[in-house]
């Protein structure tokens, strides 16, 4: 497969994972459960991280660039998606230096 075609594949997956979010995250209990919001983010989290570690690579690249393309709220709620759900973590899950490092951002943003 092309690069520029994995590319655009991550680029839709991130599409896809950020509507799946943003709706989850809808603060009103009459519209989405907040139980099942959780255990479907609980699933999700799950299923991003058994992703094969490249693509997983270029789903967390493909979050960052749609967050630059946003602005305002949109901007942060992206960008934090690979955050809330460390995947960066799961990318360096083989590599306790960068895990160490991410660790200490993650003090250090929280």
């Amino acid at each position: 497969m092309n690069v520029d075609r994995e590319s655009l594949v991550a680029r839709q997956v991130a599409e896809i994972i950020i509507g799946y979010v943003d709706f989850l995250e809808i603060p009103d209990e009459d519209i989405v459960n907040p139980d099942n919001a959780m255990q479907m983010m609980e699933y999700l989290a799950a299923q991003l991280e058994g992703l094969e570690k490249g693509f997983l690579r270029q789903l967390v690249d493909a979050f960052y660039a749609i967050a630059d393309e946003s602005t305002g709220e949109t901007r942060e709620a992206v960008r934090n998606i690979p955050h809330g759900f460390y995947l960066e973590e799961a990318l360096a899950a083989d590599d306790p230096v960068r895990l160490a490092e991410l660790e200490a951002i993650r003090d250090a943003r929280d």
